[in-house]
């Protein structure tokens, strides 16, 4: 996740694998099935492992706004937290698909349930690009908190504001949800 980060997902090779590990080459062709196809296996496994982590993390919270307020909350705070994750998600986040269903993974079906019960006032034809929206904030959210214009706590709690506002959830109403106790990211 460093090399990619730090030289880009097409520029790495197994000698350079071999000397970020502190491993000689032979080790990474016996270690890493198909060296061409690494940096898809880690992005896949990034995304997966967000994924997981987060809907654990918000399962109690039955308000979608809530809920995507939160997760929003998880992923900034988290690239503050482990700022080598969020440099390779925010480099690659829009690039790669696994990185970017990450951001939006679950967010189309909730999004339609959440209009059909008036919670959201957007279109049904609108979710893909509110999708879209989330997913850009989010990473240009982490961005903001990587580069020291704000820290994750206000980087988070704005980027769900605005986000829960452009959803029709009345202003003083998306700054509450946006600002409310942040459950634990859960897993390791």
């Amino acid at each position: 996740m460093r090399l990619f980060a730090r030289v880009g997902a097409c520029r790495v090779n197994v000698s350079d694998l071999a000397e970020e590990a502190g491993v000689a080459r032979g080790t990474i062709y016996n270690a890493v099935p198909n060296p061409d196809s690494l940096f898809e296996d880690v992005a896949g496994d990034l995304a997966g492992e967000m994924q997981e982590r987060v809907r654990t993390s918000i399962d109690g919270l039955q308000d979608p706004a809530a809920r995507l307020a939160c997760g929003i909350r998880l992923f900034i705070r988290r690239a503050h937290e482990e700022p080598q994750w969020g440099r390779f998600i925010v480099h690659f986040g829009f690039s790669n698909k696994s990185l970017r269903g990450l951001l939006t993974a679950s967010l189309t079906d909730e999004m339609g349930e959440a209009i059909t019960r008036g919670r959201y006032r957007i279109a049904p034809d609108q979710v893909t690009s509110m999708v879209a929206v989330i997913g850009g904030a989010t990473l240009s959210g982490m961005m903001l908190v990587q580069e020291g214009y704000k820290s994750w706590r206000d980087a988070g709690s704005e980027v769900a504001e605005f986000t829960l506002i452009a959803m029709g959830i009345e202003r003083a109403e998306a700054a509450q949800i946006a600002r409310c106790d942040l459950p634990p990211l859960k897993g390791t």
